[in-house]
C-alpha cells in the first residue's frame, strides 16, 4: 500500500494509460464512460440560522447497527464541486466504495445544489465555511462516538482546506482529502478563459446563471447586486460572475478580494489535520501556479502530484475495462489514518 508522506510534494502512484493521457479525456470521459454505481441514500433537511435549509444525503452501510454503532468504522463528510450533487459521478463512486468499506457517508449539498431553490439569496463559494461547519456539528452530534473524516472535490476541496486552517472545530476531523482543489482562485479564473477550458467555463456558467436568474425572479436582489436579468445573462466568465454576484452577495469588495481571502494555497502551512491533497499537473481548470513547494506545506499535509489525470479524472485501466483510481486512493488514505486515530 502507498504510504502517505507528510510535509512533502511527492510523485503520485497514479499514471494514466496512453489511451487516456489527454487531460480532456481524463476530465470528461469518467462521467460518461463508466456507469454511475447504484447507491442508496436518504435526504435529511436541516434549518440554518438565517432561515434557509441544507440538504444532507446520507448513505449507511447495510451491516450498520444504528443502535450500537458497532460495525461502522467512522463517518465521512463529503463536499462536492461547483454545481455538483450526490448524483455527480465522483460522489457516487466514492460513496459506493466507502460504504462498502464500512463507513457512513454524509454528503452536504451546497445551497442551490439539491435541485430545489433555497429560501434566501445567499449561495455558496470556495471559501464559505458556515454551512459546512453547521453540517459538521450536526453529523458529530448524531455520531459522537465515531471518528469523522472529510473529503472535498474541486471547489469543495478548497473550501475544506480553508475550514481546516481557520476553524477550531476542525479538530473534530481526524483526517481529510482534497481532490483537484483550485488553490489560487484568481489564477484558476484566468485559466478558464483560455483554450478548450472555455467550454468547461461555459457549461458551468450556464448552470450558475440559471440558478441566479431563478433567485432574481423570486427575491428582490436590487440591494445586493446591480445586475438585472438582461445583464446577468451576458456574464461570460467566472471572474465576471464572482465580481458581480459572488462578491457583493457574500460581503467581499470585489472578485480580487474574494479570491485573495479564500484561496487555500497560503493556508496549507497552517493545517494541523492529517490531510491528503491529490492533484494532476495537467488539470485544465488551473495552472502549475497552484502547485505548492515543500515549505508551503505543514508537516500534516501530504501532497501527491501526478503528471496526468485531468480535473477530478484519474482514469486508468483499458478502453474496454476503464477504472477510476480516486476512490481507491481516498479509501486507502482514510483506512491508513483510521489506524492512527
Amino acid at each position: 500500500m502507498f504510504k502517505s508522506q507528510f510535509g512533502h510534494v511527492v510523485k503520485s502512484a497514479f499514471k494514466a494509460p496512453q489511451w487516456a493521457s489527454n487531460p480532456h479525456v481524463q476530465t470528461i470521459w469518467p462521467r460518461y464512460l463508466i456507469p454511475k454505481p447504484s447507491i442508496t441514500t436518504s435526504n435529511e433537511r436541516i434549518a440554518t440560522p438565517d432561515g434557509d435549509f441544507l440538504d444532507i444525503a446520507w448513505s449507511i452501510p447495510e451491516q450498520h447497527d444504528a443502535a450500537s454503532n458497532s460495525t461502522a468504522l467512522g463517518v465521512v463528510l463529503l463536499f462536492h464541486g461547483l454545481e455538483g450533487s450526490v448524483n455527480s459521478h465522483y460522489a457516487r463512486h466514492l460513496i459506493k466504495r466507502l460504504t462498502h468499506d464500512g463507513f457512513i457517508v454524509a454528503l452536504m449539498h451546497f445551497r442551490g445544489c439539491s435541485h430545489e431553490l433555497n429560501l434566501t439569496p445567499k449561495a455558496y463559494h470556495s471559501g464559505e465555511t458556515t454551512d459546512p461547519l453547521q453540517t459538521m456539528e450536526h453529523v458529530r452530534a448524531r455520531y459522537p462516538d465515531l471518528p469523522m473524516f472529510a473529503v472535498g472535490y474541486s471547489l469543495g476541496g478548497n473550501m475544506l482546506l480553508k475550514l481546516l486552517c481557520e476553524s477550531k472545530e476542525a479538530s473534530y476531523i481526524k483526517a481529510s482529502v482534497a481532490v483537484s482543489a483550485p488553490l489560487l482562485l484568481a489564477e484558476c479564473a484566468l485559466r478558464m478563459q483560455r483554450g478548450f477550458s472555455r467550454l468547461y467555463q461555459h457549461y458551468l456558467l450556464d448552470s450558475m446563471k440559471s440558478n441566479l436568474l431563478a433567485k432574481m425572479r423570486r427575491f428582490d436582489m436590487s440591494g445586493l447586486i446591480t445586475l438585472n436579468i438582461e445583464t446577468a445573462n451576458r456574464i461570460a466568465t467566472f471572474r465576471e460572475f464572482d465580481h458581480e454576484v459572488t462578491a457583493p452577495i457574500h460581503g467581499f469588495d470585489s472578485a480580487d478580494d474574494y479570491y485573495g481571502r479564500c484561496s487555500a494555497l497560503p493556508m496549507l502551512q497552517h493545517i494541523k489535520t492529517k490531510t491528503l491533497v491529490l492533484h494532476a499537473k495537467d488539470d485544465p481548470f488551473m495552472t502549475e501556479a497552484v502547485i505548492p513547494s515543500d515549505n508551503q506545506l505543514s508537516s500534516d499535509v501530504a501532497y501527491e502530484l501526478s503528471e496526468t489525470g485531468g480535473h477530478v479524472g484519474f482514469l486508468h485501466g483499458t478502453p474496454w475495462a476503464p477504472k477510476l483510481w480516486l476512490q481507491d486512493r481516498i479509501s486507502a488514505f482514510i483506512l491508513e489514518q483510521l489506524g492512527q486515530c
